[in-house]
């Protein structure tokens, strides 16, 4: 029995949900006492070059696909169903052998644990006897994901899990367990009713919002005791730029980079954001009802498209739409509390904890021997 594994969290940089959710479970190794735990992002340590170029591209396709260039989207849905013709994927996949073997050479490690599709992981690590996992960040299957060498699925939902099987998995090795989230996200959140004003908080980090902030902003600064709290994130040119637009406005609050964005969350009566599988989960381990403008082709827009069906978030394509809607839930608390209601039928708060225990479970189960 191997008490103590070393263990291997691939990632990648394209979004920020892939790599807080390897925090995630980073940290719920740590905690249950697993000393050897590293996160690598394969293609930026393996080929930076191209992973710049990626990234970029990525970054890009928000802004592009405002104007009707959606590459992305239409990327996304063409290699949906089928990876064969993923060009992208079969090049990621040849890419990131050689650095993922000389990475398991140098580390050692017992298990490898993928929160993004990485098709060389499987390849690698069933040719080499390692155990590997995959961690689905999202809300939507894409072929990607799939690969008849990994040893197991974790994701967020019965509907996910199903669809995996349908592909011809079996169940066995697809557990429906959630979407990892850092501890912070665990408790329940603060909200009280009886606080002043109702906290809109609205989160502008990427770079696709920079097309109708302003918009946006001026369409809800009008709302009956309200405060707005707009994040930047690292975007100081954003934040500067609506700092010096908005300052005679006490009503809106701008921020850039916060490291207690659960601590808002938690105060906030509503979130505006766009749907990562990642916020979107913290979202809803915080009670907090969901606001989505314009969601991207791709997983963004199939995340949206899921939880819109189940009542806890709601979809704009146009801002009049967008601020009706948001102050319609603060004139009707009820439905506050309906929303309430149905997220708490979602929630998965220990998803961190339940693959990780899965894991070390895995791991550590004796191998029987034929004789």
């Amino acid at each position: 029995m191997n008490v103590n594994p070393r263990v291997l969290i691939l990632t990648a940089s394209y979004g920020n949900g892939h790599l807080q959710a390897s925090k995630a479970l980073q940290q719920q190794f740590l905690s249950q006492g697993v000393e050897h735990v590293k996160i690598v992002n394969l293609m930026k340590e393996g080929h930076p070059f191209i992973n710049l170029i990626t990234t970029s591209l990525v970054n890009k396709s928000t802004k592009i696909s405002r104007m009707g260039l959606d590459y992305y989207g239409w990327s996304y849905y063409l290699t949906r169903e089928t990876k064969r013709t993923a060009l992208f994927q079969r090049s990621m996949t040849y890419l990131g052998q050689k650095k993922l073997r000389e990475l398991i050479h140098q580390e050692r490690p017992d298990v490898v644990v993928n929160t993004f599709p990485f098709g060389a992981s499987p390849e690698v690590c069933s040719s080499m006897g390692i155990t590997n996992f995959t961690v689905l960040t999202d809300y939507a299957l894409h072929a990607t994901w799939l690969h008849p060498n990994v040893d197991k699925y974790y994701v967020a939902t019965e509907e996910l899990k199903q669809q995996i099987i349908f592909k011809g998995f079996s169940k066995d090795r697809v557990e429906v367990t959630g979407i990892p989230l850092r501890q912070e996200f665990a408790n329940e959140r603060s909200f009280s009713q009886s606080q002043k004003k109702n906290i809109i908080l609205i989160m502008a980090s990427e770079s696709g919002v920079t097309s109708y902030i302003e918009e946006m902003l001026h369409s809800l600064a009008d709302l009956d005791n309200c405060q707005l709290v707009v994040v930047c994130g690292r975007n100081e040119k954003l934040e500067l730029r609506l700092k010096d637009q908005f300052a005679a406005f006490s009503g809106i609050t701008i921020l850039g980079f916060v490291d207690n964005v659960h601590q808002w969350m938690s105060r906030a009566t509503c979130i505006v954001t766009k749907a990562g599988g990642l916020t979107l989960t913290e979202a809803l381990a915080l009670q907090l009802p969901i606001f989505i403008y314009k969601p991207y082709a791709g997983q963004e827009k199939e995340n949206a498209l899921f939880l819109s069906s189940r009542g806890v978030a709601s979809i704009s394509t146009n801002m009049e739409d967008f601020s009706s809607k948001i102050n319609y839930l603060i004139k009707h608390p009820s439905l506050y509390e309906e929303i309430r209601e149905r997220m708490k039928g979602l929630q998965r708060n220990q998803a961190a904890a339940h693959i990780v225990n899965d894991i070390i479970h895995r791991i550590n189960q004796p191998v029987s021997l034929s004789i």
